[in-house]
């Protein structure tokens, strides 16, 4: 694995964190300024200044995008972040802003399960939707002629990795922008602006804010023009999270290093101790050195999630498996600090086997968890 710590230079992850965002330090005020709840501010004369109105601008909001900023793009001023009310909000912001009829776009066809929504949204305004398997950088047979191109890696949830420097480099090579869910590997993991993208984009739901209390989603660009046309649609559709969302996942940001370092070494073991169990099968963990993906995921992550993926031997004994954890709750999502899992074809929108599991690990002692996983496999075994 690459330099877990220190990345680029400048202070750790965990500093960097802590400190993510904060103002400068005013006597007797807290450190993190509450959440300012207006819709509206004074605003006397002509209408300058950087705080107008609820649904454009908050103080708030503010802080959390710097500190995002500051997490996917460390040292650099030429970056924006926008946050938005969820993370299928910012998806849209940037298919939606980006892309007008008659263009064609790129999305991968093993991606989060909403994408297909988004799909059908896209062809009803006269766009082209053109999809491929993220592993094997299979976008690439499919690119030519596109404005967009859509990386999902690793993929949710079947933790496929692709090289995004190739296949950044080969659609501006066209003249297509690129964006990258970094929604699983977090800025912590990967850096999708440092590898070529134009936006990083990701559902702060999920292990960012790491409670399952918030719902929230952001994007990271580094084009004035493409970002002015994402805070338009946010604007234009009114997708802004409310200020105590945007306080919560500002607040959890400051312990993000300390639960990714613990979820991603629990989850590494977790996946090996899975791969000595003869049910398990189609087990998927970027950072296990046999994973198909981890030769590329080694080059470009720093870090390789809290997911884990397996396959049981029937859609029953995954139940039966889900149903007989103790310390795991069965719960879609994933990121947060009690460990969930769900049989994810029971939504009936990703091409899995009914007996395939997605296993998000939380901040639980290692062998308390691990202990529970084996346990259950064992007292459902037929």
């Amino acid at each position: 694995m690459n330099d877990a710590t220190r990345g680029t230079g400048g202070p750790g992850d965990g500093t960097r964190a802590v400190r993510a965002g904060l103002p400068e330090p005013v006597k007797h005020e807290p450190t993190l300024p509450g959440p300012v709840f207006a819709a509206h501010f004074h605003l006397p004369g002509d209408p300058t200044g950087p705080y107008t109105y609820g649904r454009d601008e908050n103080p708030t909001w503010t802080l959390l995008e710097r500190a995002i900023g500051e997490l996917e793009a460390p040292g650099r001023d030429d970056v924006e972040a926008l946050v938005f009310a969820s993370g299928m909000a910012a998806i849209s912001a940037v298919l939606f802003s980006q892309l007008r009829a008659g263009d064609a776009v790129v999305l991968p066809d093993d991606g989060y399960q909403a994408l297909p929504l988004a799909r059908a949204q896209l062809e009803a305004y006269g766009i082209e939707v053109r999809t491929a398997p993220t592993g094997g950088d299979a976008q690439l047979e499919v690119l030519d002629g596109a404005k967009l191109l859509w990386i999902e890696t690793p993929s949710n949830p079947g933790l496929d990795v692709c090289d995004v420097r190739r296949l950044a480099d080969a659609a501006h090579a066209q003249g297509a922008l690129v964006a990258v869910d970094n929604t699983l590997a977090t800025p912590l993991g990967q850096r999708p602006l440092e590898l070529g993208a134009d936006f990083a984009v990701a559902s702060g739901t999920k292990q960012l804010t790491g409670h399952g209390d918030v719902l929230l989603g952001y994007v990271t660009g580094h084009d004035a023009g493409a970002m002015a046309a994402v805070r338009r649609w946010r604007k234009i559709v009114g997708a802004i999270p409310g200020p105590m969302e945007a306080w919560l996942a500002h607040r959890s940001i400051a312990t993000l290093q300390l639960r990714v370092e613990r979820q991603n070494t629990t989850a590494l073991r977790l996946a090996e101790a899975l791969r000595e169990r003869p049910e398990v099968t189609g087990l998927r963990y970027p950072g296990l050195p046999d994973d198909p993906s981890h030769k590329i995921a080694s080059q470009q992550m720093r870090r390789y999630g809290c997911v884990v993926s397996f396959t049981l031997p029937s859609r029953e004994r995954a139940d039966r498996f889900l149903d007989a954890l103790r310390l795991v709750d069965d719960a879609t999502s994933f990121g947060g600090v009690r460990s969930t899992a769900e049989r994810r074809g029971r939504w009936g929108g990703d091409a899995v086997a009914e007996g395939f599991v997605r296993f998000s690990v939380g901040a639980e002692d290692s062998e308390d968890l691990i202990a529970d996983v084996l346990r259950a496999l064992d007292v459902t075994a037929d």
